[in-house]
């Protein structure tokens, strides 16, 4: 059975189990290579097999596995919380903060482990990976300090375009807000986020971060969400926000 073809909206097989919360990718790994595993019925055992979440029938030691019912939040990350289901180094994670949602949701997009502020998390997965597509080019806000003073000059050298090891990153807007010797206070605007793309900006410009936080994701804002707490977006939000966005059911 020829399965690693890849489709759109298609994800490999550990990901999938990974991304539907029923087990971290380590785990996946050996679940599938054991052979308990069904794809539509045929037991599959190459982990890197494509799946297509919410259509392809996936089924477990011949239990179906049904998809979560359909949840999106919106979290305020403090710092030193990791975006992770499970940390190594024994770390808070931002499920410790939602214990009373369902496991299976899953972050759309992250924000480092200093890093603070609105962290969109849903069961439907297709609508994470829609949501933080580079096509897609939703916008994400963030109040950023950084040390020193960045000049006009920088600022628009950042929206231009500058290079971090051959990689092209580039603002979509920075709006400088307070200004002096020792630091400055910004708007960014991203409509990518690769990772840890704000500190990689300032930095090729020769300013370090100090304080980032996210307060927008598109049309879904943070507002006054004290940190760790956490509030549930309706299907009707969502699709107000984003009219565009493939929402199951």
């Amino acid at each position: 059975m020829k399965t690693r073809a890849r489709g759109p909206g298609t994800v490999p097989l550990v990901r999938a189990l990974s991304k539907l919360g029923y087990s971290s990718r380590s785990q996946a790994y050996a679940l599938v290579r054991s052979g308990k595993v069904e794809l539509n019925g045929r037991v599959v055992t190459d982990p890197a097999a494509q799946v297509a979440p919410g259509l392809t029938r996936i089924e477990i030691a011949g239990a179906a596995l049904e998809p979560a019912p359909w949840r999106c939040i919106a979290l305020n990350k403090p710092r030193k919380v990791v975006t992770t289901r499970r940390d190594p180094e024994g770390r808070a994670t931002v499920y410790d903060l939602i214990p009373d949602v369902d496991a299976r949701v899953i972050p759309v997009g992250r924000l480092d482990l200093a890093s603070t502020g609105l962290l969109l998390m849903t069961s439907d997965t297709r609508l994470a990976d829609w949501l933080t597509a580079p096509k897609t080019g939703i916008r994400r806000r963030y109040v950023v300090t950084v040390r020193g003073e960045l000049s006009d000059i920088s600022a628009q050298a950042l929206e231009t375009g500058v290079d971090d090891r051959g990689d092209t990153l580039t603002a979509a807007s920075i709006q400088i807000l307070k200004s002096s010797k020792r630091e400055t206070h910004l708007m960014v605007e991203l409509a990518e986020g690769k990772n840890r793309e704000i500190r990689r900006l300032m930095k090729a410009v020769g300013h370090e971060v100090t304080r980032l936080k996210r307060i927008a994701f598109g049309g879904i804002e943070l507002g006054d969400l004290a940190p760790g707490q956490w509030r549930t977006i309706s299907r009707e939000e969502l699709l107000a926000a984003f009219p565009n966005a493939p929402v199951r059911p």
